[in-house]
């Protein structure tokens, strides 16, 4: 299953992070290792904020995709489920049987 892994990291743990001369090489040693489909870089509430496309196949991958954010970044992480709209085409249909089921 999908999952936007979004990364919000603090002020003063960003401003470490971009003095580091190796956090380009970091960045895409993690992105690699996780199998990131899409990556993407963004301000949110005043923070820097590093967002994660993955594949998660079971929960026990969790903690190899956050660990290394928490740590690492100082960030404070969520995980969202996500969906492509051909994922919505095939959901809508048997959302609405679900819920006219409930109407009778």
């Amino acid at each position: 299953m999908r999952f936007l892994i979004r990364a919000k990291i603090p002020t003063e743990a960003g401003n470490l992070m971009v003095r580091d001369p190796n956090l380009l090489s970091k960045l895409e040693t993690y992105i690699n290792k996780v199998k990131a489909e899409a990556t993407y870089f963004f301000e949110a509430d005043g923070n820097r904020v590093a967002a994660f496309i993955v594949d998660i196949q079971s929960a026990d991958q969790i903690p190899v995709l956050v660990e290394p954010l928490f740590s690492g970044m100082g960030a404070h992480v969520e995980l969202h489920p996500v969906m492509s709209l051909d994922d919505l085409k095939k959901g809508i249909p048997q959302a609405v049987v679900e819920v006219n089921s409930y109407r009778n």
